[in-house]
């Protein structure tokens, strides 16, 4: 074998290693590739899995927060803390409205027997304490009050007393020995009571009645 012919040889042997060593390398190549291709999807899935779970957490959470609160259960969280607002103004007028009533029907009894010059130191007392029991309870619920229902049942109470303060002047008046002296003070003591009674009383209670339904029924603001 000559010379040419066997530099011919290692030069084909030397390609062939060339080529399988450029195979290798590619091959190599494209492992770590792929591991690392593998290995980041792997990360990927893990933090979508993660995400997932911690979404489904907050999910069950919140179920269980609309289990423990029902009035938020449905549309907004806004609408329970309505009803809250007006469960608590209701409660304050289911309390104001029954001593209102008591002082105007104990007012009335007290007025009717001066008029009739019956004897009436029990019914003026009685409606006086009334007209305290009334402006007692109005300043224990006047925060929790909407401000038209507050300012007339302020005026209502304020009328019935003035009214009661009349009322008395008349009946202190009728006990006076000197009825001709004070035959006219009398009389205007009795004109003023009456017009409150009669006129700007029934007239302050139908509207704090119809505010009430307003503000309770009808819901108006």
């Amino acid at each position: 074998m000559d010379s040419s012919s066997i530099l011919a040889f290692f030069a084909d042997d030397h390609l062939a290693i060339l080529i399988s060593c450029g195979a290798l390398i590619v091959a190599l190549t494209l492992v770590l590739i792929v591991n690392r291709h593998r290995q980041q999807s792997e990360s990927e899935y893990e933090a979508q899995k993660q995400r997932l779970d911690t979404l489904w957490q907050e999910l069950d959470d919140l179920r269980v927060g609309q289990v423990d609160m029902p009035h938020v259960a449905t549309g907004h969280p806004t609408d329970g803390l309505a009803r809250e607002h007006l469960a608590i103004e209701r409660s304050a007028y289911e309390q104001l409205w029954p001593p209102v009533c008591d002082l105007h029907d104990k007012l009335g009894a007290f007025l009717r027997a001066v008029e009739a010059q019956e004897p009436a130191n029990d019914d003026r007392l009685t409606a006086r304490n009334a007209a305290l029991e009334a402006r007692s309870v109005l300043n224990q619920v006047r925060p929790f009050c909407h401000a038209r229902v507050e300012e007339l049942a302020t005026q209502l109470i304020d009328s019935e007393i003035k009214a009661h303060l009349a009322g008395c002047h008349y009946q202190e008046l009728q006990r006076d020995s000197d009825a001709n002296a004070t035959s006219h003070e009398q009389e205007v003591q009795h004109q003023k009571f009456r017009l409150l009674y009669e006129g700007e009383v029934p007239e302050l209670m139908n509207e704090l009645i119809e505010a009430i339904r307003r503000r309770t029924v009808q819901r108006g603001d």
